[in-house]
């Protein structure tokens, strides 16, 4: 065979290099195919690598389709896969997807050409043996997968390509020798042929394998070759020929065992050495059966101990120990005695020692160990226990405790082999370690002891052992009941020696037929003494066994009665009093109550023969009920309740004899026994009292009553428990003797209010006076609940109650206190009820029990919970309440009003805080009983609404668990009340509304269980409601309203939000006018007080009942409005604000008129709420200029004639509103609307009512009736911008700029209308000038203006009249009357209001108007000129003040200039005779228009007028002159050209020219003029010049010191052209005393001129005497 496969080796490179050239291209479509499909695998690849990982399907196609096209034609395919990993520079996982297609089409069923397998097997090789880089071992990793998929059909191909290239002392590639171990795995027949060529050949490398990676590889090959021979030799029989025996395999493999042992196992590399370790048994499997070979294994054994001081892993080399010893054992082949010791310490040392961290295996590494030192027990066991000796001989613990852990697992061991005398020395080295008192030594000796009984070596314990687990048991038990809590590690391993000594007593009680008398009393003493009782089950079973060994004559010792049933006990009440009590928590100590019942029923006979018999009959039972349950299953009272009985039955056996007594006084002994608290001790204080009841001796039972009163520690809280209970329990059949027994126990203590003289009673435990006091109290309640009825009622009210009460008020009222009371006053007052013939019983304390339970909830934290105080107060009151006499309806609502404060208040607990979560729930659900009992002694719509508004605060609370509880509160109320009143009593008008909208935000609250609660309320609220008022809600309805309930458990709000609109929706038309009110207002009420989703919710309702029912609501428009309004200036969140406002703009939609009123009749300055409402009517514009049209309505009404309201919605219209309000309304829905917006059509009304407006603000009607009376409403005083004209004029600012007339902005700006508009002195004159701009600047809406105005003319109302014709003083100066057919009833409302007394501002601008008709309608003023005339010449006529007259001045001085001197009449004469009286008039304004007008008539004169005239002009020449020089300046200068107009009636035309000529001043010139006038007079006219003079005189006395100035240098000029002749005739003495009295004049200029004048009269007078022929006078 060697030489076959020389030659093929040799065939085989003479091929190599060709198969290994490029394939010739059969078919270059199938090839770009395939590439094309590799392309995609690949990309996919890349993505895959890039993207998250999933299951690439196009990658998978891909591969599919090429194994697909393989079935049809293989070769072709394979070829063009072949040709794929020939291409230069192929990535790897190119190749990979190709060897995995390959190996997918070579698993397929198919002929596939001799010479393509060839191609790729020497590719594959090739490409498997070339790794350069570590991406190329996943290549040669699939080529040696691909070569293994080859050789299950070309095996020989696949082997001879791998043995060319293995190769003897030439190290191969590692791949060669992976491929060849899977090749012997999967191939294991056809691989044995060449098995022993190829361990020769690898053994010579073996030298050359440096690297630890190689070693590895040859590690596992050698590891799978050993691995192969074995299932070989298994299935020899199935091979064609044998290749090689065992035997020859063996020697085969040896060197390389000793070459692995030796060399590699001392590699520095620890996966070398676990990869050789591993090696190691399945070639031990092959070498170990040979007998030759198994001794020299045994010589390497020391180098494989050597390992254990390394790093490897302890297990795996302790594994190869095993196998080797367990060869030695089975072919029963020593292994040198030498090498003994040293594999006793190595694993003994490993047993001992703790394990290092790095050791993973340490547990199965034991188990090991154990499996060895037992394979050494069966061969060496005088050597090992020799070595056990040696070693527990030491002192060290952990050595001790191994070596014992050992021994008890020789001794477990089931081995025939295992020897008597094995057993022997084992007990020898347990016996040199009985005096070790540590924990884990002792439990390890234990455990040999329970070990060798369950061996069978029993007799082998005797003595030694029982012995020992006695100390044991005694020792433990006292460790552990007299243990230190710093000792917590050392009580640990106390209860663990316990629990082993427990395990060991149980083992041998069982096992052993024969037991001392000394073993049965120490266990018998252990349950009656002992404190540690989780030991006490395994003792009883123990006993028991022990018992009935001894009952049936089974136990032959000495000392014990076998022929009896008796055995020896202690006083049988002893331990039926021990074990009762003790039974009273079966579970404990691993079920102790079953294994104490059947020893009470094994011991029935020793401990009571009469009881033996109703024992076997109802222990039986007992332990039923035991076995039925579990510790988490069982109830304790129940248990304690068939205990009770129990004793009760066996007690009745012994009735007539002084058993009970023995009996009490055994369970009182027991007392101090039992910790508290515990479970067996309150048993005991049950048990106790429930005897004593049975006692029928009253003397004796007073003085175990009394001692027990003494004895009791009161500051415990248990045994007080305890104590009451025991008394109550006793009162059931002696209550005088508990009474008795309680009041001398009160005398005896000497108790008084002074003094307390308790502590000398107790010197180890002083009692506190307080906790004495609770318990008499709850002594007394509880008499008074086990006593019987009958009795009950005699001593109810005295002693027991009253006792109750004295002890409460003298004692400190602390927390231990209050409980006790109130504690007893439930059990007083439960006891009463539960009496059936009561009667007329009233209860004579009941009012101070309340007061004083009042006192205690009041006296309790309000901010936390700390005591179940709050709940007893309240479980108090309730069973009061129960009680006659009964609690009137104030006091109910108080308690209840008191109660809810005490609990709602109070913070749910944590959930980590169990105690605090149950004093919680026990407080709300006392509450609950109370309001509910409380309730049904009023069970009517007030009580119910009173209840409710007790709870308001509480579900409006900004704290959800407040919230909560009193909406649960809320519904435990509703399902009472709906229950009990049902269709009874109708709710109140309203009242339904109030309820519901006090809950309905709520089913938006946050929290879930506060939301169904809610609405689960609302159910009860419609219920009751349908049911009331034969409603039409059905089936569909309350389908709709569950699946809202159901939407409401979700936690998105949006749905939550959702389903509460609606619920809205289907309640809605449940709801009348009235309830939708008072719904509304309570919900606005509330809004504010909770948080937003609250708001969101209570809004949302809001809205959709206005939406549902806005129509129907007319009459209730106010109120809900008013509602609204009141409650919207809290709301602080936009989105709230908008809903409500939204409200309100739905209500103005249908309900304008109402709406408008009300708002307008909300107080200035606008708060934000409302500017708030104006701004969203603002937004909306059509409705906003519906609303401007109603608020300019309003406006104007002011000033139209009142009529009388047909509707309700004139009556709102019509009603009262403050002007203010109303403009700055208009003023900021103008501000605010669209920017776009002109205002077209409002224009000239907006602008013609602010003007109205204004001028009712500057009027007597300024203080409107409303401002007074919001001036009593509101204290503050309005800030200074906001005025009625300020706000006018910037609204008409605003209007203006809204227009967007620039020219008409600029120009009210430039000539400041605005000022003249605000100030009331300028303010018509500001209309005017508006008027006149306006017509300027907008023509448009002269006409709409201007019938306005003419209907404010006619108004009623002065300041419209009067600013109407303010603007119609522009109007007339304008054509657009004449031209819109206006004029004639302009004119005649002028007439009448220029006709007028009553107000002088209407009669002068109604003047003005019509003299403004020569500007306007000039054409038409001889039309009108009579009545033009005579009113002027009326109002000159009149008394009329100087305007009244100057304007009518004026007018006529316009209407002149339109006509001739015919058209004036007769009239002429009048106007000039007025005209010039008015030339002194002290008014400036007066001499100005009258000049003016003297001058229009100097130039309308005519020749029939002109005689009459010139007199006229001589008549006022001197005013004229003198006025020349008038102070004022207009007046002077209008003065001075009426003189030059009326010049040439003098007919000279010298004066004529006179004047104006020259460049002096003025007063130069009018003195030359005066000079020159005088002159001309004088020569022409000295009569009339003496007139003048005498006029001037009277001047000198004039108001205005210019006149008197003037006047003085008249009479100057005067005097010097008179000739003496006229001065002769003039009273110059008068003139003297005049100008004299002027020298006395404040004004120096009049003094001057006066002096000046003197001295022309007194040279005058010189010359007059110097001419008089008498000489001087």
């Amino acid at each position: 065979m060697e030489e076959a496969t020389t030659e093929l080796k040799e065939d085989v490179l003479e091929e190599a290099e060709h198969l290994l050239e490029p394939l010739e291209p059969e078919d270059d479509g199938t090839f770009f195919q395939v590439t094309n499909l590799l392309n995609i695998m690949d990309s996919e690849s890349a993505k895959t690598d890039t993207t998250e990982p999933g299951l690439d399907m196009r990658k998978t196609l891909a591969s599919v389709i090429i194994t697909e096209k393989a079935t049809t034609d293989p070769c072709m395919v394979m070829n063009a896969l072949i040709r794929c990993l020939q291409v230069p520079e192929i990535s790897t996982q190119r190749k990979v997807n190709v060897y995995n297609i390959l190996q997918e089409i070579i698993q397929q069923e198919g002929e596939m050409e001799e010479r393509c397998i060839q191609r790729l097997v020497a590719i594959a090789s090739k490409q498997m043996r070339d790794i350069t880089e570590v991406e190329d071992f996943e290549t040669a990793e699939v080529a040696s997968e691909t070569l293994v998929a080859l050789s299950r059909n070309h095996f020989s191909l696949v082997m001879y390509e791998l043995q060319h290239h293995l190769k003897p002392l030439n190290l191969t590639d590692e791949f060669v020798i992976v491929t060849l171990a899977k090749l012997a795995n999967g191939n294991v027949f056809e691989f044995m042929p060449y098995m022993g060529i190829t361990l020769a050949t690898i053994f010579t490398m073996l030298r050359l394998a440096n690297e630890a990676k190689m070693r590895q590889v040859i590690c596992s090959a050698m590891e799978t070759f050993c691995e192969t021979v074995q299932f070989y030799l298994r299935h020899l029989e199935d091979s064609l020929y044998p290749v090689m025996t065992e035997d020859q395999f063996a020697v085969k493999l040896f060197p390389m065992y000793r070459y692995f042992v030796t060399v590699w196992l001392r590699h520095q590399d620890v996966e070398v050495k676990l990869a050789v370790i591993k090696s190691l048994k399945p070639m031990l499997s092959l070498l170990l059966p040979n007998d030759d070979l198994r001794e020299q294994v045994y010589d390497y054994i020391p180098l494989l101990l050597a390992e254990f001081q390394g790093s490897l892993e302890a297990l795996f080399i302790t594994q190869i120990l095993r196998q080797i010893l367990e060869a030695s054992v089975t072919t029963n082949t020593p292994i040198p005695p030498m090498l003994l010791h040293p594999i006793f310490t190595e694993l003994h040392v490993q047993v001992c020692t703790k394990a290092p961290v790095q050791q993973q295996f340490s547990s199965q590494n034991l188990m090991e160990i154990v499996h060895c030192f037992v394979a050494l027990a069966r061969s060496y066991p005088k050597e090992l226990m020799k070595f056990f000796f040696s070693q527990v001989e030491m002192s060290k613990e952990a050595v001790r405790v191994g070596t014992l852990a050992l021994i008890r697992a020789v001794v477990s061991a089931d081995d025939p082999k295992m020897n008597i005398k094995t057993i022997y020395l084992a007990i020898r080295v347990v016996k040199n370690t009985l005096s070790d008192t540590r924990s884990k030594v002792r439990m390890a000796i234990l455990r040999i002891i329970g070990q060798l009984v369950l061996s069978g070596f029993q007799e082998k314990i005797k003595g030694w052992g029982l012995k020992y687990v006695s100390v044991q048991l005694t020792l433990s038990t006292y460790k552990l009941t007299n243990r230190r809590e710093c000792f917590y590690q050392r009580d640990l391993e106390e209860k663990m020696v316990h629990k082993v000594t427990m395990d060991t007593v149980k083992i041998i009680t069982s096992s052993i037929s024969g037991m001392t008398n000394e073993f049965w009393v120490r266990l018998l003493c252990y349950i009656m003494e002992t404190d540690y009782t989780e030991a006490l089950t395994p003792i009883c079973i123990s006993l028991t066994n022990l018992a009935e060994n001894q009952i049936h004559g089974k136990d032959t010792e000495a000392g014990m009665a076998g022929k009896s049933k008796h055995v020896d006990l202690p006083a049988p009440q002893k331990l039926l009093a021990r074990l009762l009590v003790l039974m009273s928590s079966p579970y404990k100590g691993e079920g102790r109550g079953i294994a104490m019942l059947n020893l009470l029923r094994t011991l029935s006979q020793s401990i009571a023969p009469s009881m033996a018999d109703m024992w076997e009959q109802e222990i039986p039972l007992l332990v039923q009920y035991l076995e039925e349950h579990t510790e988490f299953t069982w109830n304790q009272k129940a248990w304690e309740d068939k205990l009770i009985q129990f004793l009760r039955n066996s007690l009745k056996k012994t009735r007539g004899t002084s058993w009970s007594l023995r009996l009490s006084k055994e369970l009182n002994n027991q007392l101090e026994t039992f910790d508290s608290p515990s479970l067996e001790k309150g048993f005991l204080y049950r048990a106790l009292g429930f005897t004593l009841g049975m006692g029928l001796e009253a003397d004796r039972v007073e003085v175990l009553l009394l001692e027990l009163l003494y004895k009791t520690d009161y500051s415990n809280d248990f045994d007080r428990e305890g104590v009451i209970l025991c008394f109550g329990l006793c009162a059931r059949g002696q209550v005088k003797t508990v009474l008795n027994v309680l009041h001398d126990f009160e005398e005896r203590i000497q108790e008084s209010e002074q003094s307390w003289q308790i502590g000398a009673w107790r010197k180890d435990h002083p009692w506190r006076r307080e906790t004495v006091k609770s318990a008499l109290m709850v002594m007394y309640s509880c008499v008074s609940s086990y006593c019987h009825p009958q009795m009950l009622l005699t001593h109810v009210d005295s002693p027991i109650t009253a006792k109750i009460i004295h002890h409460y008020s003298s004692g400190c009222q602390d927390i231990s206190l209050k409980m006790a009371f109130m504690k007893s006053v439930v059990q007083v007052t439960k006891a009463i009820k539960s009496i059936q013939d009561l009667e007329d019983f009233q209860l004579t304390h009941k009012s101070a029990l309340t007061s004083l339970i009042v006192a205690i909830i009041k006296a309790e934290p309000p901010d936390h919970l700390a005591s179940p105080v709050r709940s007893m107060a309240m479980d108090a009151l309730s069973q009061l309440s129960t009680l006659k006499p009964f609690y009137s309806s104030e006091e109910s609502l108080e308690l209840m009003d008191i109660s809810i404060h005490a609990i709602i208040s109070l913070q749910p607990p944590g959930e980590d805080n169990e105690s605090v979560k149950t004093l919680y729930a026990n407080a709300l659900s006392s509450l609950k009983q109370l309001m509910e009992g409380l309730l049904q002694r009023q069970l009517d719509p007030k009580g119910l609404q009173e209840t409710v508004h007790l709870l308001e605060k509480w579900i409006l609370s900004e704290k959800e668990w407040e919230r909560e509880k009193a909406m649960t509160l809320h519904l435990h109320l509703m399902h009472i009340y709906v229950q009990s009143i049902g269709v009874c009593i109708p709710l109140k008008l309203g009242q339904f509304g109030i309820l519901v909208g006090l809950i309905a935000p709520c089913t938006c609250d946050v929290h879930r269980r506060t939301r169904l609660a809610s609405t689960d309320v609302l159910s009860s609220l419609l219920d009751l409601h349908v049911s009331q008022t034969c409603s039409l809600w059905g089936a569909t309805k309350e389908q709709e309203l569950e699946k809202c309930k159901e939407d409401l458990q979700d936690t998105d709000m949006d749905k939550i939000s959702s389903a509460s609109s609606r619920i809205a929706k289907v309640v809605c038309p449940e709801f009348n006018c009235d309830e939708v009110v008072s719904l509304i207002q309570k919900l606005c009420e509330n809004i504010g007080a909770m948080d937003l989703q609250h708001d969101r919710a209570a809004v949302t309702w809001i809205g959709i009942f206005l939406q549902m029912r806005v129509k129907e609501l007319e009459d209730k428009v106010a109120e809900i409005l008013g509602a609204i309004l009141v409650h919207l200036p809290v709301v602080d969140h936009p989105e709230v604000r908008r809903h409500l406002i939204e409200g309100i703009l739905l209500l103005a939609h249908y309900h304008q008129e109402t709406v408008l009123t009300s708002l307008l009749r909300q107080p200035l300055p606008m708060e934000s709420h409302l500017t708030e409402v104006w701004l969203a009517v603002a937004e909306n514009v059509p409705f906003a200029r519906t609303m401007l049209h109603g608020l300019l309505g309003r406006l104007q009404s002011r000033f139209t004639a009142r009529i009388n309201a047909t509707s309700k919605a004139d009556i709102w219209r019509l009603a009262a509103v403050d002007p203010l309000m109303t403009l700055c309304t208009i003023r900021l829905l103008m501000e605010k609307m669209d920017q776009d917006d002109k205002f077209p059509d409002l224009f000239p009304d907006l602008l013609y009512t602010f003007l109205l407006q204004l001028g009712s603000s500057h009027g007597p009607e300024a203080a409107s009736p409303v401002l007074k009376t919001w001036r009593l409403v509101h204290t503050g005083s309005l800030p200074q911008e906001m005025t009625l004209q300020r706000i006018t004029i910037r609204s008409m600012q605003l209007l203006v700029k809204r227009l967007n007339r620039e020219p008409l902005e600029q120009a009210l700006e430039e000539q400041s209308v605005w000022s003249l508009l605000e100030n009331g002195g300028t303010f018509l004159a500001g209309v005017s000038l508006m008027a006149r701009l306006c017509m300027q600047n907008a023509e448009s809406y002269m006409q709409r203006l201007a019938e306005l105005m003419l209907t404010g003319m006619g108004s009623e109302v002065l300041s419209c009249c009067v600013s109407s014709t303010a603007i119609c003083v522009e109007f007339m100066s304008d054509p657009v009357l004449h031209q819109e057919k206006l004029l004639r009833p302009v004119v005649l409302t002028l007439e009448k209001g220029a006709g007028q007394n009553k107000d002088e501002t209407l009669q002068v601008l109604s003047l003005r108007a019509l003299g403004n008709m020569a500007l306007g309608a000039p054409r038409k003023v001889k039309q009108y000129r009579k009545l033009l005339l005579e009113k002027c010449l009326g109002s000159l006529q009149g008394q009329a003040t100087c305007s009244v007259m100057a304007e009518a001045m004026e007018a006529l001085t316009k209407i002149l200039a339109e006509l001739r001197e015919g058209d004036i009449g007769s009239l002429f004469e009048a106007i000039s005779e007025q005209c010039r009286a008015f030339f002194d008039s002290e008014s400036e304004m007066m001499r100005l228009k009258a000049f003016t007008l003297f001058g229009k008539l100097a130039k309308v004169v005519g020749i029939s007028k002109k005689h009459f005239f010139k007199g006229e002009v001589k008549r006022g020449w001197v005013s004229l002159m003198l006025h020349c020089q008038d102070p004022c300046p207009s007046v002077a200068q209008e003065c001075l050209a009426t003189m030059f107009q009326c010049v040439h009636f003098w007919g000279w035309k010298s004066l004529e020219s006179s004047f104006g000529h020259s460049n002096d001043s003025i007063n130069d010139q009018m003195t030359v003029f005066q000079t020159n006038m005088c002159s001309v007079l004088a020569q022409k006219k000295p009569a009339i010049l003496c007139g003048f003079l005498v006029e001037t005189t009277i001047f000198m006395k004039n108001n205005l010191s210019r006149i008197r100035i003037s006047a003085c240098a008249l009479a100057g000029i005067i005097m010097k052209q008179l000739s003496a002749h006229y001065l002769k005739k003039m009273d110059l003495v008068g003139l003297r005393n005049s100008l004299q009295d002027l020298q006395l004049d404040s004004d120096a200029g009049v003094r001057r001129a006066a002096l000046e004048t003197l001295k022309v009269l007194d040279n005058c007078n010189q010359h007059w005497l110097l001419a008089s022929p008498r000489g001087l006078p």
